[in-house]
């Protein structure tokens, strides 16, 4: 208990600091310790990256449990805090949001992403009050456990392209805001890519803001510049790996050659690796 609420006041820092807060998002236990070999302060799992990596589409697809499980294993795995990305809590009432923080957090996670997407097509968007219902929750619950755990309350207006384009602005504000007066510490957006909207966002909602970066991304010294407290990748850094182990493939069908492993690390750094986590 000590240890996870030293590790949720450290992440709750790096929203604050004078240095920009970057999540490589990881997938697995592998991916979690080599961001943290690369010198990262803490770890972001990604929803969809442990999804696909157990044979799941996005979506809150996954059962909760194996979700969790997941979570639980990179958050053993790593000394740096650990953000748990689920979904949209994996439950449609505060209730069941209350008892899936209960889980992240018993899994050493002291930090959650919470979406308001309903994977409805009808109804795209859970409804604000409910939303705001569930934020609570979130907050309740880690309260009673005494784990100051960070909230990044996420909207997907831009992501999932909701409404009029003219009024995405607006109604993102609108969303986040409540988020923020309902007790997230961070809030997200992601889809928004280009540098203005992102100035006007972080100028208008005056609080910590999360990006998901990607190509065609402004930099990290231009986000910096612009007041972004924290960016993360999503499941891109999954989806790159998937990517490069396609080239892979296809160098091996064609050519018969192997260059495009040059780049693995050593099978006795990896295995060292593992290695720390039998101790």
């Amino acid at each position: 208990m000590v240890q996870q609420q030293a590790k949720a006041a450290a992440f709750r820092v790096l929203h604050s600091g004078k240095e920009i807060l970057l999540l490589p998002n990881a997938w697995d236990v592998s991916s979690a310790r080599i961001i943290e070999e690369s010198g990262f302060n803490a770890v972001a799992t990604s929803s969809a990256g442990i999804a696909f990596s157990l044979g799941y589409p996005d979506g809150q697809i996954i059962p909760r449990d194996e979700m969790l499980a997941a979570i639980a294993r990179i958050a053993r795995a790593v000394r740096v805090p650990v953000t748990a990305d689920v979904e949209s809590g994996y439950g449609k009432t505060p209730e069941g949001v209350s008892r899936t923080t209960r889980a992240a957090l018993d899994a050493g996670a002291v930090g959650m992403n919470l979406e308001d997407a309903t994977g409805d097509t009808n109804a795209a968007l859970v409804d604000l009050p409910l939303q705001l219902e569930k934020i609570r929750a979130v907050r309740e619950m880690a309260s009673r456990l005494r784990i100051p755990v960070v909230l990044n309350a996420r909207t997907d207006v831009y992501l999932l392209e909701i409404g009029d384009p003219t009024r995405r602005y607006d109604e993102t504000v609108r969303r986040l805001t409540a988020f923020r007066d309902a007790g997230a510490d961070c809030v997200f957006a992601p889809g928004v890519r280009d540098a203005p909207t992102i100035g006007r966002l972080v100028n208008d909602l005056k609080c910590p803001v999360n990006i998901l970066a990607g190509a065609g991304s402004p930099s990290v010294p231009e986000l910096s510049k612009l007041g972004v407290a924290r960016v993360s990748l999503g499941s891109a850094t999954m989806r790159a790996t998937l990517g490069h182990l396609r080239r892979i493939a296809e160098e091996l069908e064609t050519t018969g050659t192997y260059s495009k492993l040059e780049d693995a690390p050593s099978h006795a750094e990896v295995n060292r690796m593992m290695e720390r986590n039998q101790r």
